[in-house]
């Protein structure tokens, strides 16, 4: 039975999602094709009428991800807050692309490493946008320091097995931000 093209739309939207999940919360080299078709309810045979390899499938999930990966709300200090939150930590599945796969990236192909160096420089730029008015040298440099202590502390987070320590990286990032930024 032949499918309608907004179905093999859904299809393919249900597949970026759930390799999402999963590639966030188990890595890229943990997850097979077979996992993501599975937990999208798709059969295995159906993954090459949507991409041509699972190097494929994560430069394009990678691209979804992170285009979704923003700001918010555009108010820089609720973006920190939320971020650098348990809530954020406890859940890689659902958080940012950007501190659940970024240490992965670079045994990633070209295309996945190019589709994250975009992500960044769209993030850094987004944040620029959101910072309090101030040189763009300036802002630049604050975009791309916050970015990274951000994206750091989460991954610092999680990696750690004492919750105190954990919450302590979180909240003392979150203050040194606003310190910061001001």
């Amino acid at each position: 039975m032949k499918v309608s093209r907004e179905q093999m739309a859904e299809n393919r939207r249900r597949i970026l999602d759930f390799a999402s999940r999963l590639f966030k919360d188990k890595g890229f080299d943990a997850v097979s094709v077979a996992e993501v078709m599975k937990a999208a309810g798709l059969t295995h045979g159906g993954f090459y009428g949507h991409f041509t390899s699972k190097d494929d499938l994560v430069a394009q999930t990678l691209a979804q991800a992170l285009s979704s990966d923003s700001v918010g709300d555009g108010e820089f200090n609720s973006f920190v807050r939320s971020y650098l939150a348990p809530r954020h930590r406890d859940n890689p599945g659902n958080g940012c692309p950007t501190a659940g796969l970024a240490a992965a990236i670079r045994h990633q192909t070209p295309a996945a490493k190019a589709v994250m160096t975009e992500g960044l420089r769209t993030q850094i730029a987004r944040i620029e946008q959101a910072l309090p008015e101030q040189g763009a040298a300036e802002k630049r440099r604050a975009a791309i320091g916050s970015w990274a202590a951000m994206v750091g502390a989460v991954i610092l987070a999680r990696a750690v097995d004492d919750p105190e320590l954990s919450d302590e990286v979180l909240e003392q990032t979150r203050e040194w931000i606003e310190a910061s930024i001001g």
